[in-house]
């Protein structure tokens, strides 16, 4: 089940065991002379209900702040940075977690929100406010398709799909770091983010990759509903489909940018 391009997703258990928390497997054995020990009751499993309602608190969240970060004006730019780095160590730390941590997830929530917030501010000066607008009806287009694609069993979630995700997430997480070195050294580096037409093309890939990756995103969820785990991995659902939001929402700025550029 944890088969995704998402690494949020590693947390996630396998079966209804709660990965590392099996809760109430077995009976406890009872000192002698004593009455057996009942077994602790076992957490209760999760829901869709769980995951619409975790999402929309990280989602809702991230919107404040980055609302709020919006409004401050010129400042807003200088809080973008420090946000994108606490936010990378603040994700870190969950993925990499064995326990759930909620308050972490709204942690990252918040400060993932005051990034987005700074990083809009910075293209509304450069372009106009109206490319904010498009960028946040893209996505919420993009993820709503992808959604009715993925209930309405349009393309289904199978090994080999995964793989051929998994696989592009990777090729595109290489040239990024490749194209950030070259441009140390050649401006433009690679030309994937100068606003060209490999750059256009790239963005357009990227959008690609993201879209199909809610595909992989909704299945985790699904199966982990499925396989009854904790609720509280709920936190876990969300945080996956948040990473995934927030790059699809900075690609799609992107490239929108370009175009604006181009007139």
């Amino acid at each position: 089940m944890r088969t995704t391009s998402n690494p949020a997703f590693r947390n996630l258990p396998t079966t209804g065991g709660y990965a590392n928390f099996n809760y109430g497997q077995g009976q406890q054995t009872a000192p002698f002379g004593q009455a057996p020990v009942a077994p602790p009751q076992t957490a209760r499993p999760m829901t869709i209900d769980d995951v619409v309602t975790k999402t929309a608190i990280t989602l809702g969240l991230a919107v404040i702040t980055g609302t709020l970060t919006y409004l401050v004006g010129p400042p807003a730019v200088a809080l973008a940075l420090p946000a994108a780095i606490i936010g990378l160590v603040i994700s870190l730390v969950i993925i990499f977690k064995k326990k759930i941590s909620p308050a972490l997830v709204i942690a990252y929530s918040a400060v993932e929100g005051v990034f987005l917030g700074g990083i809009s501010y910075v293209f509304g000066s450069l372009f106009s406010p109206g490319i904010i607008i498009q960028a946040i009806a893209g996505t919420i287009g993009v993820f709503a398709a992808m959604l009715v694609v993925y209930k309405t069993g349009a393309i289904r979630v199978t090994p080999k799909l995964t793989k051929w995700i998994i696989g592009a997430l990777a090729g595109v997480a290489v040239l990024m770091l490749v194209n950030m070195i070259a441009s140390f050294f050649t401006p433009g580096g690679l030309g994937l983010r100068d606003g060209g037409g490999l750059a256009i093309a790239f963005s357009l890939v990227c959008i690609g990759i993201a879209a199909f990756s809610f595909l992989l995103d909704f299945d985790a969820a699904d199966k982990a509903i499925k396989g009854g785990v904790d609720a509280k991995f709920a936190w876990y659902i969300a945080f996956g489909l948040m990473t995934t939001l927030v790059w699809l929402y900075l690609e799609i700025l992107r490239l929108l940018s370009y175009f604006q550029s181009s007139d």
